[in-house]
């Protein structure tokens, strides 16, 4: 381009105006100079002949003849340097090579010799322009002054307006244009007048002194009965709504809405009656439309924008709105005489009342909506409730097909230019209720009821309206079944009324004042009602109605306001029978769809559909701890896990399909119904889950393999664990890995096996569909972010039942070489790989060593929390033994007799799991080393150690004097168990003063006198035959046989467990074995024969189930399904209630689990088992065995309780920072003492001591 000649500037001009000729639609439809400059950037994206274009070819080939030779040279020089090295994708090359190309000096040349030429060719087309368009006025005066008239012609569109225009619009020219436009003025003139103005910009229009005139001009041109000038009219409205600024829209808007407004009430114009309707071919009712569709365009756009101005703005624009609609013409006796109102219109051309629904979204403008509702234009929410009431009334009197007769052509694409009167009053209603609903939303708005009503003795409140809304659904016709047409259903008015209350739901607070009464639930269940009774009004109900019923139900119960309604009632102390409530109808109801109970529906294809709804507003019930316990006499797992059954079976016989034949649609379909109808009936039988008594229920239905399998499928395709829940999978999965059966399904589904593998690719692969340009960063912190998701799914699954049986009795596999390639599939190969890296080849599989085995050694510090995994992995892999091994590795010899341990993340971490796996103790009786290095020349002062015994500095010093105290205060303290002539008075006399004794003199409670206190307290109630729960047993066993018994090497390590705590405690040895009669044992100062006594005597208490876990392992008093599942009643009925009270006294701390996807029942399960070992001091462990053994085993329960609202600051915390379960398993609980908060389970106790001593006396039923 050195020599740039004529005939190339002529070329080059040639290939633009091809260019800009392709393109002038897109650019004259910008709005705006920078939106033009924004299409021409992107256009190679949006015109598919982009690289057609001459000039674009042009381009192309002169970047190659400048940059070619180059750009090959610096490809060539990439690929020889990458062969050497790591490979590149493609993406990566041509990043490199365009950034040394814009780098190079070639390049910058020619960018520079573009523009110079660019700039020549575009200059001349400028010129060449200017002259065309002085030619073009000059031509254009010449016509003028042959006609002799002083306007001026349309040479230009309305885009060219925006873009560039060469006149200003002055004074006069507007004036002119005024005067042109008076009706007097020929045709002709008014044409061309209208022509000018709507080509003028609109700025210089709005700058005018004459503006306003200007609208009250067009406003009374609007009425011109000549259909083209009044279409050029409306396109200057659009244009200036388009293209205006904002104060100059809202005073074309004003003016449109307020000649509407007169043109309605003036009685000069023929507007359409009820009886007559609408034929929008008629050319006036097709003006009067558009007129109302440019208004409503506006009324959605406006928001969008109006903030940016004063609320005087936006409220000349609301007020002329609501002024239009309220016009009411003189109401005739007769409805079908009606003159049709504005509202009508608006209703036609936005029949969901969208325009009201974006001007109530923003607080901004639905201030200033519902101040003027409420002090000038409530006539429109009163015609809006009396619309609703006449439909309503309508579909009372007449028949279903004659009503469904008025909306069924509304959306139909056959439909005709004609609506009927009958069909606007539909659409009407459906405008109304849209409005209604969307005025429910917000409080301010639910403060316009009650509504008085004209011929209407009462006013129509909040409730009323509700229940006229839930009578549509069963009274107003659906769409035919039969129906191809998916729109049709959208303006059905069962469907427009469910997706209102829908809304309504969605917005608690206003669920809570419309929906959670008693009197708008009776309205949803009446249907219900009707058809359980067989009356005659049953065969009225569709089951589409019902499917709405059931889904507006399933709503009210996922809110724990409607979920208390519906198992209590508004009164829940009220002496109605509790049956009458709506959770008893639903679940009375859903049983008997699942047993096919109910005649009317025999044979439908909807039944399905029926009872899955139904059966999901139960899940939402069932799915809750207060929820199952109303639902549990239904027996509801069992319905559905014989029709899940069923179903199974009918899907295994459904033949296969044969290419070709005409049946192979028709079975496809059945086999689909069948099978999803299969999936939802697993998936109702799996949310028996999310409790830990539901569990259990699941498990005694033999459906636990499959639910579980079928959460697996859902889980690895990333799909919502259901339709109302607000988390995850993790509470469903921490509940059903607390048992053992659950564990195993959980690992025959293969979802250990994905969890293990996901962890693996974070911690050792990274992802495999990312390039990796640079090396990743090192982690700082000691799990890092992309496997904390990973870790916190292990400490959920590494439950002591679940660890068991995932591990228990099976070796290490330990072998003599791992391929890197080898990924673990099971805890047995994590433990293998990550936590016993006991060889070199284990070492060596590691890409990332260090951080690996941290992840190990921290999954290890959490999951032998749980006493009974640590002596399982003691016993089965001395995993003490291999961390002292290494420890002793860690160590180098600064000369013959010093040794210095080396300090980095594995041995600090080491250091402290060897402490804490050693030493037992509460908050206050043991020191755990921190696993943090301090600032300083001492970074770590703690001492490392490769052997046993710990050293000192770890060992706290217990006062030995306590018993001095004790033995003093003993005497006054027994004052108080005087036995009296009624043995039952003298119980309580116990009892209350033990509780007396706890809030004053808790201390006194221990050593010798608690033993005393037990003793006598445990053996009267043992004689007490109303206090006894288990029959008595004389044990046989002689000495001899009791020695002969071999110990299991878990229960071996548990004494030796025992002892060392012992020692630290109370200075003294003892033989003893599980969690409770170890504490005891201690108890009993190390007094086997007294431990052996109370333990005869205890076991016949209540009591004993629940405090003394091995007491009803596999026990004869225990149901045979209770036995068969596995689930110990600390499981299915303590934690239970804990997880019921703990919502219902501490629910911040019970969400808090939800949203960090755990189970409270998990972490009691584990406080329980071990009797509170290693999170109480020894005194609050005696504290609490000694208040459910006085009070009774409900105080289990509130003794939980009490923690966790002890926690709950912490629990919070924890939450936010995404590691509540590693706090809850890791830490003691710091300042907890039972005394502290005894008057708050006194209050506990009296609101749910019935109901708790009611389910725990009733574990030796069998379920029926």
């Amino acid at each position: 381009m050195a020599h740039f000649s004529g005939e190339d500037q002529t070329m080059l001009q040639a290939m633009l105006r091809q260019l800009f000729q392709s393109v002038k639609e897109k650019i004259t439809g910008a709005p705006s100079l920078e939106c033009a400059e924004e299409i021409l950037l992107h256009l190679e994206e949006t015109d598919e002949n982009f690289h057609n274009y001459e000039f674009v070819k042009y381009l192309r080939q002169h970047i190659c003849n400048t940059l070619g030779s180059m750009i090959e040279e610096e490809m060539e020089k990439w690929t020889s340097d990458q062969n050497q090295g790591e490979e590149s994708g493609y993406d990566t090359v041509v990043q490199h090579v365009t950034k040394r190309t814009q780098e190079s000096k070639e390049y910058k040349e020619m960018m520079h010799s573009l523009k110079n030429i660019m700039m020549i060719v575009v200059e001349s087309m400028i010129n060449k322009f200017e002259e065309d368009e002085i030619r073009s006025q000059e031509r254009q005066k010449k016509i003028q002054k042959e006609k002799n008239n002083s306007y001026c012609t349309d040479n230009c569109s309305d885009s060219d307006s925006s873009f560039n225009q060469s006149y200003k619009f002055c004074q006069g020219k507007l004036q002119l244009i005024l005067d042109q436009l008076d009706p007097g003025q020929p045709k002709e003139v008014r044409y061309e007048a209208l022509q000018t103005l709507c080509s003028a910009p609109p700025s210089d229009v709005l700058n005018c002194e004459n503006w306003t005139t200007l609208c009250e001009k067009l406003t009374v041109s609007l009425s011109d009965p000549d259909p083209v000038f009044s279409d050029r009219i409306l396109k200057f409205y659009a244009q200036t709504f388009t293209l205006s600024p904002l104060h100059m829209t809202k005073e074309i808007y004003t003016s449109l809405a307020k000649y509407l407004e007169l043109y309605f009430v003036s009685r000069e114009n023929h507007i359409p009656t009820v009886s007559t309707g609408i034929d929008i071919t008629n050319p006036n009712v097709t003006r009067l439309l558009k007129k109302i569709r440019l208004l409503n365009e506006y009324q959605k756009e406006a928001p969008s924008f109006w903030i940016r101005h004063s609320e005087k703005y936006m409220e000349e624009i609301v007020e002329s709105t609501l002024s239009l609609l309220s016009v009411r013409h003189d109401q005739s006796h007769l409805v079908s005489q009606k003159i049709l109102d504005p509202v009508y219109f608006l209703a036609l051309v936005d029949t969901k009342a969208v325009w009201f629904k974006k001007w109530m979204h923003a607080y901004y403008s639905r201030t200033v909506v519902l101040r003027l509702l409420e002090k000038k234009y409530k006539s429109l929410v009163t015609t809006a409730v009396q619309q609703c009431v006449q439909y309503f009334e309508l579909c009372e009197t007449m028949k279903a097909d004659e009503i469904w007769g008025h909306s069924k052509h509304f959306g139909n694409k056959q439909k005709t230019f004609y609506y009927s009167g009958q069909e606007l009053q539909y659409i009407y209603f459906i405008h109304s209720l849209c409005l209604l609903g969307r005025l429910l939303i917000y409080t301010h708005g639910r403060k316009l009821f009650p509504i008085k009503l004209k011929n209407r003795k009462d006013s129509v409140s909040l409730t009323d309206l509700l229940v006229l809304f839930t009578q549509l659904i069963y009274y107003a016709p659906s769409c035919p079944k039969i129906t191809s047409a998916p729109r049709l259903e959208n303006y059905a008015p069962a469907s427009m009324v469910t997706e209102v209350l829908r809304v309504l739901c969605d917005h608690k607070e206003c669920a809570i004042e419309c929906l959670y009464n008693n009197t708008v639930v009776e309205a949803l269940l009446q249907p219900v009602h009707n058809l359980m009774k067989g009356t005659k009004s049953a065969s009225n109900c569709s089951e589409t109605a019902l499917i709405h019923i059931a889904d507006i139900l399933a709503r009210i119960a996922s809110i724990e306001e409607g979920l208390t309604l519906l198992l209590y009632g508004e009164n829940m102390n009220s002496s109605e029978e509790k049956c009458s409530t709506g959770a008893h109808i639903i679940a009375q109801f859903s049983k008997k769809l699942l047993d096919e109970d109910i005649s009317i529906f025999s044979g439908s294809e909807m039944l399905p559909l029926v009872k899955g709804a139904f059966i999901s507003a139960c899940r939402q019930i069932y799915g809750t701890c207060e929820g199952l316990q109303v639902l549990i006499p239904y027996s509801l797992h069992e319905s559905i896990a014989k029709a899940w059954k069923k179903t199974s079976l009918l899907s295994e016989r459904i033949p296969t399909p044969v290419e070709g034949l005409d049946s192979v649609s028709s079975v496809s379909q059945e086999s689909q119904n069948i099978m999803a109808w299969e999936e939802n009936l697993l998936d109702d039988l799996l949310n028996f889950a999310a409790t830990p008594k539901g569990l259990l229920l699941l498990q005694r239905t033999g459906a636990i393999y499959e639910c579980v399998t079928f959460m697996f499928n859902r889980y690895a395709k990333k799909l919502q664990i259901s339709r109302h829940k607000k988390f995850g999978y993790g509470v469903l999965v921490t509940q059903v890995a607390s048992t053992a059966a659950g564990a195993i399904a959980l690992q025959s589904s293969g979802f250990i096996n994905a969890l293990i593998t996901e962890l693996w690719a974070n911690l050792e692969c990274g992802r495999d569909d990312v390039r990796v340009s640079h090396p990743r960063s090192t982690p700082v912190d000691p799990i890092d972010r992309s496997c904390q998701k990973s870790f916190l799914a292990l400490v959920n699954l590494l439950s002591y039942p679940a660890f068991y049986e995932l591990i228990g009795n099976q070796d290490l596999p330990n072998k003599t070489e791992y391929s890197l390639r080898e990924v673990p599939t099971g805890v047995i190969n994590v433990i293998d790989r990550l936590i016993i890296l006991n060889s070199e080849a284990k070492i060596r599989s590691l890409f990332n060593y260090e951080q690996s085995h941290i992840f190990g050694l921290r999954l290890l510090s959490v999951i032998c929390c749980n006493l009974d995994i640590l002596l399982l992995l003691e016993a089965q892999y001395q995993v003490s033994e291999i961390l002292l091994n290494a420890q002793e590795e860690n160590i180098i010899e600064t000369s013959e007799s010093h040794r210095n341990f080396i300090i980095d993340g594995l041995s600090v971490e080491r250091n402290h799991l060897l402490v804490r796996m050693n030493l037992i103790g509460g908050p206050v009786e043991r020191i755990l080393p921190p696993r943090i290095l301090e600032k300083g020349d001492d970074p770590y002062p703690w001492p490392m150690f490769s052997s046993y015994p710990l050293p000192n500095c770890y060992l706290l010093e217990v006062p030995r004097n306590a018993d001095l105290k004790q033995d003093d205060d003993l005497e006054e303290l027994l004052l108080h168990f005087k036995m009296s002539d009624k043995q039952t008075e003298w119980i309580e006399n116990c009892r209350r003063q033990f509780c007396k004794m706890m809030k004053t003199k808790p201390d006194t409670i221990s050593g010798g006198a608690l033993v005393e206190l037990l003793e006598k307290f445990v053996l009267h109630l043992s004689e007490s035959p109303s206090e006894c729960y288990f029959p008595s047993v004389e044990y046989a066993a002689t000495d001899a046989n009791v020695k002969n018994e071999n110990l299991s090497s878990v229960q071996q390590l548990g004494i030796k467990m025992t002892v060392r705590y012992f020692s630290v405690c109370l200075q003294g040895n003892y033989p003893g074995h599980d969690w409770f009669v170890s504490s005891l044992f201690l108890i009993m100062l190390g007094n086997k024969e007294k431990t052996f006594r109370f333990l005869q005597q205890f076991s016949r208490l209540l009591t004993s189930a629940f405090l003394w876990l091995p007491r009803l392992h596999i026990s004869r008093y225990l149901p045979i399904d209770t036995i068969e599942s596995g689930i110990h009643p600390i499981y299915f009925c303590s934690t239970h209630y804990i997880e019921m009270l703990l919502k219902a006294e501490v629910p911040l701390v019970f969400s808090a689990f939800h949203m960090s996807g755990f189970a409270p029942s998990q972490i009691c399960l584990q406080w329980i088992t071990q009797c509170f070992w290693n999170y109480l001091d020894w005194l609050e462990i005696c504290h609490y065995i000694a208040t459910c053994v006085f009070l009774g085993a409900d105080y289990q329960v509130y003794i939980c309780i009490a923690i966790f609202k002890h926690l709950q600051q912490d629990i919070l915390q924890h939450t936010q920072t995404q590691d509540l379960q590693v706090f809850l398993k890791e830490e003691a609980l710091h300042g907890f003492r039972v005394s502290d908060y005894f008057e708050y389970m006194e209050i506990l106790e009296q609101s749910y001591r019935p109901v708790l001593m009611r389910d725990m006396r009733n574990i030796r039923v069998q379920s029926t």
